[in-house]
């Protein structure tokens, strides 16, 4: 049957096109299970503050405005059947009017290596967890360095060159469109892909920006007399990233052995209560801060824990006892029952 109509394409209804998407997709798979399609739920393209400064970003150039919006309908109607994003590319399978998908390859440029350091001065203390930053809960001045059109960390048209198989003459054609909203969509699910395709390192971005409180936490812990302050804090499991291995500046020292207790007479019972609890006392000494507030969360196996009661039994300070709880939700160690109720994962 022909695609057109009287000399017009002829006329084909959204439940056509995502059945027609939907078909092809269990298709490819057969072939490539691996295939990743691009699924737009609701009305919004995007809905987290990467995915959303993401397209923001293009439909902001005067270049891409007028021609961008020919992709809206292509990725909301599930056309874009496989997207894949590496470092400095994106590669997709998009289909279209005919059959067989197109393939559409974009380069963008990696940031450069003075930008890159120029960010990460200007970024200096803003954010205090890798968590904030890729649910995008920045602080403006953070947000202003990010977005900046000049300097910041999103690509500018200059710096994107894109390829479709398709044999429309247009340079931005609408499957190349619907492949750069596709990103917008995936950067929902996960952000750190968007360090992945710029070439940088997410991890140093946040060591970098988190340092000075990092710096603060120790500061207050040298000047603490409360036994509740841990020593030897594990600021890499804390702040959910890996600082360098070398030596913290004013990192405390670890707190010396307890004394031995005094030994007893053989024919007397050791007492197995005095025992356990200079074991307990040790054990504790010995634990990070995020080990710590993990193995309270865990002890409570049926009524969930809440945040005051592990500030009270830990005395940290509550932007570190978010940042620990962050981190182990990522490692899944443990899970929410509620808001700020917390209990040990399975």
């Amino acid at each position: 049957m022909s695609r057109y109509s009287y000399g017009y394409p002829k006329y084909v209804s959204v439940a056509e096109k995502r059945a027609k998407a939907e078909r092809k997709i269990l298709q490819l798979k057969k072939k490539n299970p691996a295939i990743s399609p691009v699924c737009v739920k609701g009305n919004k393209l995007a809905e987290s503050w990467w995915g959303i400064s993401w397209n923001k970003n293009l439909e902001s150039y005067a270049d891409y405005s007028n021609r961008i919006g020919r992709g809206r309908s292509y990725v909301r109607h599930g056309a874009v059947l496989d997207l894949k994003i590496k470092s400095g590319k994106i590669i997709s399978l998009v289909q279209g009017s005919v059959s067989r998908p197109y393939t559409i390859e974009i380069s963008i440029q990696k940031i450069k290596t003075s930008a890159w350091d120029n960010i990460l001065k200007k970024c200096q203390g803003k954010i205090d967890s890798l968590h904030a930053l890729l649910d995008g809960k920045l602080p403006k001045a953070m947000i202003d360095v990010l977005i900046d059109k000049k300097d910041g960390i999103f690509p500018s048209p200059g710096e994107i060159k894109f390829y479709c198989s398709c044999p429309d003459s247009a340079t931005m054609c609408k499957h190349i469109a619907a492949t750069l909203y596709g990103v917008g969509t995936r950067l929902d699910q996960n952000p750190a892909l968007f360090f992945t395709l710029r070439g940088v390192d997410m991890e140093k971005l946040v060591s970098q920006a988190i340092q000075k409180e990092a710096d603060q936490l120790i500061k207050k812990s040298k000047t603490k007399t409360s036994k509740r302050i841990i020593q030897n804090a594990d600021l890499s499991s804390t702040f959910g990233i890996d600082f360098d291995e070398s030596p913290l500046p004013g990192t405390i020292k670890p707190i010396p052995p307890l004394k031995k207790q005094p030994t007893k007479k053989p024919t007397k019972k050791p007492n197995t209560k005095s025992i356990k609890k200079v074991i307990k006392k040790t054990d504790k000494q010995e634990l990070s801060p995020y080990d710590t507030v993990v193995r309270i969360i865990s002890r409570r196996r049926v009524t969930p824990i809440d945040f005051k009661e592990i500030k009270s039994r830990t005395g940290l300070e509550d932007t570190l006892i978010r940042n620990i709880i962050a981190r182990a939700k990522q490692k899944g160690a443990i899970t929410n029952k509620g808001r700020g109720l917390y209990i040990k994962n399975g």
